[in-house]
C-alpha cells in the first residue's frame, strides 16, 4: 500500500489507457494497479449504466491493509465482489438505505465513485433523483446509484459486461484531500477530484 505522504494535491491522471470503452485487455489492464493510480485516473472517465451516466468527478482509494476498508478483516459474504477480477463492480449499502459504487483494482482494494457529472439520460437521473438542479444529480455516493438506477442486483459483474460501459479520459487537473465519513485511517489523503469541478458531494479543504 502506498503510504499517505506519498500523495499530494496537484498534477493530473496519467490519461487515457486505449481509445474508446474499456474491456476486456484494456479494461484488465486500467483496473490491475494500486488503489490510489485507478482512483486518480478514474477522474474525467466516462460511466453509464444503462445509458445514463456523465463524467467521473470524485472518487476515493481502498486497500486490504486499510483499516477504512471493507476488506481490511478479509473476504465475507457482503464484500465478496471486491475480490473479484480488476474492473469488477462492488456495491454495498449504507445506512440501510443508500447503495455505494466500487470498481475493483487488485483484490481487495477498490476505488468508491463518489460523484459524477451528469450528461447522458438527464431526464432519468431527475425522475429517479426528485430534482431537477444538475449538481444535486449525482453529488454523493448514494444520490450517484440513486440517479443511475444502480442497486445490488448488478453487483459482482465486469465494467465491460452490461449495463456497464465505461471510457478513460484525457488529462484531467486533480486535488486530493482526506477521506469523507470515516473514523479510521482517516488522515489519509485519498479522496480525488477534478479540480475546479462544480460536480462534487464537497468542496475539497
Amino acid at each position: 500500500m502506498l503510504s499517505a505522504s506519498a500523495m499530494t494535491d496537484g498534477g493530473t491522471t496519467s490519461g487515457a489507457i486505449g481509445v474508446g470503452a474499456l474491456t476486456g485487455e484494456s479494461l484488465r489492464a486500467f483496473f490491475e494497479r494500486d488503489a490510489i493510480s485507478v482512483s486518480r485516473d478514474l477522474l474525467g472517465c466516462h460511466l453509464t449504466v444503462d445509458g445514463v451516466g456523465g463524467r467521473i468527478t470524485e472518487t476515493e482509494a481502498y486497500f486490504p491493509d486499510d483499516e477504512a476498508s471493507h476488506s481490511f478483516r478479509g473476504p465475507t459474504k457482503r464484500n465478496g465482489a471486491m475480490y473479484g477480477k480488476p474492473g469488477n463492480v462492488y456495491i454495498y449499502r449504507i445506512y440501510g438505505m443508500y447503495w455505494c459504487l466500487n470498481f475493483v483494482c487488485h483484490p481487495g482494494s477498490a476505488a468508491l465513485i463518489r460523484a459524477l457529472e451528469p450528461d447522458t439520460g438527464i431526464p432519468h437521473m431527475m425522475e429517479r433523483r426528485g430534482t431537477d438542479m444538475l449538481t444535486a444529480l449525482c453529488s454523493g455516493p448514494g444520490k450517484l446509484c440513486q440517479a443511475l438506477g444502480i442497486d445490488i442486483e448488478i453487483n459482482d459483474r465486469l465494467l465491460d459486461r452490461p449495463p456497464y460501459a465505461i471510457a478513460p479520459s484525457a488529462p484531467v487537473p486533480i486535488v486530493s484531500g482526506k477521506r469523507i465519513g470515516i473514523t479510521k485511517n482517516a488522515e489519509a489523503p485519498w479522496r480525488f477530484g477534478i479540480q475546479g469541478s462544480r460536480y462534487l458531494s464537497k468542496p475539497f479543504r
